[in-house]
This record gives C-alpha cells, structure tokens and sequence, in this order.
C-alpha cells in the first residue's frame, strides 16, 4: 500500500522525490526490490559521505540510523525536492533518543509522511516522531492513527498468514485477554 502511494504520489507530481526510512540494512534493500516491481528506483546503497544519489533514482532507502549521524544532510535532500518519507517501523524512533531526533530533524519538510508500524507505542514511553497523541478515557496520551489496517484485514487480503500453533507432544498453555 505504502508503494502504491508513493506511485501515485509520483505520477501526480506532488513528490518529485522518495525517501524510504527503515530501522535495518535488511529492510532497506527489501524495500528497494519492492519499489523496483512497483516502478520506483531507489538507492539502497546511498552513503551519507557521497551526500546525493545519482538522477537514476527517484530516491533513495535509508536506515534510521544513517539519518541519525546526518540528519541535516537528510533535511537538506527532503528540502531540495518535493519528497515522500515512508518511515517503516517508525516505532523505532522515539524523541530524546538519537533516532528519533534525528528522523524528525530530517523529515519535518516533508511534501508527505507516511508512518507504517505494528507497534504505535514505545515501551519506554517516548513519543514517536510524527505521531499525534490524544489523552484516552484514564487521561493517558495514546497514539492516534490516520487509518489503521489491522491483522483481520490483512488476513483477508492475503498478506499475511494466519498464526498456527503446531503441537508436536507435551502440553501447551497460552493467555488471551
């Protein structure tokens, strides 16, 4: 869904340009093969020291860390050209931390954001960059989402596989609310 954005983000000429953040090495090529089927090009092997990616590209896959030990160098790219940030598992960043300061110094220009997460919460409590936070019915500030996709929709539509749990001898407990 993410990429299929980004194309019609692209095609409409609202974004000239496509920054994907990913917490791992592993994620940012997987995203890059994934734009390339859907018609993007984006860098996986951007360097921060080279500071651009060539015009083959509509842009560029990066790792929060990459964005952390530059992040003006990000601002300045996401500023130079209209750009869609997609931030893959944005959980990832939370403020006062390094990632998450240096993601939210980088991508505030942003033409578009779009955040994907399964976890729109941090353990340690910390606010994710981006993210807007409404008080709940105890007066506790929780993550307020644009649009949700939930595992019962993603089910449904084949993109994901159901949770299995194969016994194989001895017992098996496990807890629901």
């Amino acid at each position: 869904h993410a990429l299929r954005v980004a194309t019609e983000r692209l095609a409409a000429g609202v974004v000239h340009r496509v920054t994907v953040g990913a917490p791992t090495e592993h994620l940012k090529t997987q995203w890059a093969d994934a734009a390339a089927r859907a018609g993007i090009s984006l860098d996986p092997r951007f360097s921060n020291s080279v500071g651009r990616h060539s015009e083959d590209y509509h842009g560029v896959a990066v790792t929060y860390a990459q964005v952390a030990s530059r992040p003006s160098l990000h601002r300045e790219l996401t500023s130079s050209r209209p750009t869609l940030v997609i931030l893959d598992e944005i959980h990832h960043g939370g403020d006062s931390k390094s990632w998450g300061d240096g993601i939210r110094e980088a991508f505030e220009p942003a033409t578009r954001r779009l955040s994907l997460t399964g976890t729109p919460f941090r353990s340690d409590t910390s606010p994710i960059p981006f993210v807007r936070y409404e008080l709940d019915d105890e007066g506790t500030l929780v993550s307020a989402s644009d649009y949700t996709y939930g595992y019962a929709e993603a089910l449904r539509d084949g993109v994901v596989r159901p949770v299995l749990f194969m016994a194989y001898g001895g017992t098996m407990r496990w807890r629901t609310k």
